[in-house]
């Protein structure tokens, strides 16, 4: 007599597990809320007008579900959707729940508590830029100097193939040290900074460096200040962003098809001190999780390089570049 095979228990109950995770309107806002942001417990409850434990208990459904993944950061835990996993027994049903939420647009509400926190997370960042405009070298030199990785983004940017005229932007450009090297590539370079204190010391050092086709901008990247340009860089920006995954979407609109971005970024660490001395709002990032929001935004993935510290941080330093449009399909595919 033919038995017939049935699941294992444990494939049917991850399956019960997620179609659990998915009967509720309130967790499938809650993911897609995470689609391109991680909060944490406090700041969901916020968002959804609910109460810390009645948010904890949906946070632990969803990671139950294997729906959502955790990272510390410092004392708080914060959550980000998790990406399926292609040896999961449900891995399909994750993609498609996942692809069906994100075609469901958030409430009004939802969405300004989600600005306001994100306002929140800004004005932190800009507070600490303003308090330390005259020190934050040496802030910033606690964790990871320009020197560090100077030579390190340079010699991979000497990788790519440029125009003869190439335009280069400089997102978040700090002091200017980083501009002389910049000038010596391209025929014209843009610096960004929506730090008035951190401009000024930019402009001192182009003027003393005698950089002629150098322009300096107050801006925020973000709103898209500037043409888009051959190469964009960003050096140590990303980790002060109150939302990553979303700038790294808007600053791909600033890279020309065919053109370059450049990240230099902390891998992750548990420094929490660094909040507070280097005003960081993320204590760095996964390098899966930079690649996935890079597709998101419409690049691919080039080379990578890693630099191990002395003082214990590792560097990550990313290059993404945006398809010619004809074979922007290719990268959704």
């Amino acid at each position: 007599m033919n038995s017939i095979a049935t699941p294992a228990f444990s494939t049917l109950d991850s399956l019960a597990q997620l179609n659990k995770a998915a009967g509720d309107a309130l967790r499938l806002n809650i993911l897609r809320a995470l689609a391109n942001d991680s909060f944490g417990v406090l700041e969901l409850a916020q968002i959804f007008a609910t109460t810390q434990s009645g948010m904890s208990h949906h946070l632990k459904v969803l990671a139950q579900a294997c729906l959502v993944a955790t990272r510390r950061e410092g004392n708080a835990i914060f959550y980000r959707r998790a990406l399926p996993k292609a040896e999961h027994p449900h891995t399909a049903l994750h993609s498609a729940l996942l692809a069906s939420v994100d075609q469901c647009e958030l409430e009004a509400a939802i969405s300004e508590q989600i600005e306001l926190i994100h306002a929140q997370r800004a004005a932190v960042s800009r507070d600490y830029f303003a308090r330390v405009a005259d020190k934050f070298q040496a802030q910033q030199d606690l964790i990871a100097g320009l020197e560090q990785y100077h030579d390190a983004v340079l010699n991979l940017l000497d990788t790519l193939s440029l125009p003869d005229n190439a335009c280069a932007i400089d997102v978040g450009s700090g002091d200017g040290r980083f501009l002389p090297a910049l000038a010596e590539r391209f025929s014209r370079v843009i610096a960004l900074d929506n730090s008035p204190a951190m401009l000024e010391q930019a402009r001192e050092h182009c003027h003393s460096a005698g950089l002629k086709h150098v322009k300096l901008l107050l801006a925020d990247a973000l709103q898209q200040p500037c043409a888009p340009a051959d190469c964009v860089v960003l050096n140590m920006v990303l980790h002060h962003l109150p939302a990553p995954a979303e700038a790294l979407q808007a600053l791909s609109q600033l890279v020309k098809p065919g053109g370059h971005l450049l990240i230099s970024e902390l891998c992750p660490h548990d420094q929490a001190w660094a909040r507070d001395a280097c005003g960081d709002l993320w204590l760095g990032f996964e390098q899966e999780e930079l690649a996935q929001w890079a597709s998101h935004a419409e690049l691919a993935s080039g080379d990578s390089l890693y630099l191990g510290l002395r003082n214990g941080f590792q560097l990550q330093i990313r290059h993404f570049y945006r398809l010619p449009t004809a074979d922007v399909s290719t990268l959704r595919s």
